[in-house]
């Protein structure tokens, strides 16, 4: 092999981008409806009908799975659901922290349908002496001042749903301790270094898209 090859095969992929990532997840619920419905394949254009999307659309989304429908017959959903979930990593687990056992993370700390797509929450931390110590679904909820003591090398992920005026200093604690991804729930915007993966999560602001919509006519 010459070092052409080499470096060639060395390169990264480049990313792929948020829309198709964000559609692959879709793609792979509607597939495993289909699949109880018995269907054994589907084509592109079966899925973006369903998705009210261009088939094309589809097509480019799949093809950074690198599967290949067959002409004429489409995608057999078996090997496809496995192929998505192996891409999206939904069939291996990673594992997160919680920051802030409020209402909403409660709510995730109690929603078991999160170890479906390959995630899995170790602990929780709050400050709130009422929560610290308790057990919810199965995750218990440490003080946050214990976080740096108890950060176990396989986690790198945290999720924050502390209040708005705590969200940066809570941020700041995670990625000293060595947290590389914040799933981030608040509606601040926080600061990280650029090697920490954020993922802003606003309820709100979907709320403010529906409420948009809702009584643009009115």
């Amino acid at each position: 092999m010459s070092s052409n090859d080499t470096d060639i095969n060395n390169k990264k992929q480049p990313p792929v981008p948020e829309p198709t990532l964000y559609r692959l997840p879709i793609y792979l619920t509607y597939l495993k409806l289909a699949k109880k419905a018995g269907l054994q394949y589907v084509s592109s254009t079966l899925i973006a009908k369903e998705m009210g999307i261009d088939s094309t659309q589809v097509t480019k989304d799949l093809s950074h799975t690198a599967i290949v429908g067959k002409t004429r017959v489409g995608y057999q959903v078996d090997q496809l659901i496995s192929v998505l979930e192996t891409f999206l990593r939904f069939n291996s687990v990673d594992y997160g922290y919680l920051f802030g056992a409020g209402s909403l993370g409660t709510a995730l700390l109690l929603d078991h349908g999160l170890a479906q797509f390959g995630f899995a929450i170790r602990a929780a931390f709050d400050v709130n002496p009422d929560k610290v110590g308790l057990n919810m679904g199965g995750v218990k909820i440490y003080h946050l001042d214990d976080f740096a003591r108890l950060k176990e090398p396989e986690v790198n992920i945290g999720i924050l749903t502390v209040p708005v005026d705590e969200a940066q200093r809570v941020t700041d604690i995670m990625v000293s301790g060595g947290i590389k991804a914040i799933w981030n729930f608040t509606s601040v915007r926080i600061k990280t270094p650029e090697d920490v993966v954020v993922q802003n999560t606003s309820l709100y602001a979907h709320l403010a898209v529906i409420f948009n919509r809702l009584h643009r006519e009115s």
